[in-house]
């Protein structure tokens, strides 16, 4: 192996070499950028996955009316599967993730929605916005990827009677 090329198991794949750094005329390192199996592999040699995983952050919201909600970040998610197959992973995630207070473990989740894209705006609503619902809920039978999921998307899982009772009258208790 030459000192300037990075073994396999930096990104965790299968390939011999995954990137080089390279090194320019004055001794300084110079931004590189290589594709290895799905990876890029940027100048320090850090992989980023290119493929159909993602890590999203999914808010669990019991209480609109007590903004009531715990995040939790779900990594290595499979940007290609249904929304249907989703939401049963994340239930049954959420029913067996040590840390979270039983009353979210129990809640009867039913519906998700998107509530802000990595690099984009984000609401002035503190659980999530009430607009754009025909765009933003994911509809099952579809996958992930084309409802507009992408890496670091954070998507709200609700009780979709409560959302609806909310969006009728978004009053607050506190």
């Amino acid at each position: 192996m030459l000192d300037n090329e990075l073994p396999s198991e930096m990104c965790g794949v299968s390939s011999s070499w995954v990137g080089r750094v390279l090194t320019g005329a004055q001794g300084k390192d110079m931004q590189s950028t290589e594709r290895c199996q799905g990876h890029q592999v940027d100048c320090i040699g850090a992989a980023v996955n290119m493929s159909s995983e993602a890590v999203l952050t999914v808010r669990l919201v019991r209480s609109f009316e007590h903004r009531n909600f715990k995040p939790v970040v779900l990594r290595g998610v499979n940007l290609d599967q249904k929304v249907e197959d989703f939401i049963a992973f994340v239930k049954n995630d959420v029913s067996t993730r040590s840390g979270l207070p039983p009353p979210f473990k129990k809640f009867d989740y039913d519906t998700m929605k998107i509530i802000h894209q990595a690099h984009g705006a984000k609401t002035n609503e503190l659980v999530m916005s009430l607009e754009d619902d025909e765009k933003l809920i994911l509809r099952n039978g579809l996958d992930l990827r084309s409802c507009g999921i992408a890496n670091e998307t954070e998507l709200a899982f609700f009780k979709m009677a409560d959302y609806e009772k909310y969006k009728a009258n978004p009053q607050t208790v506190w």
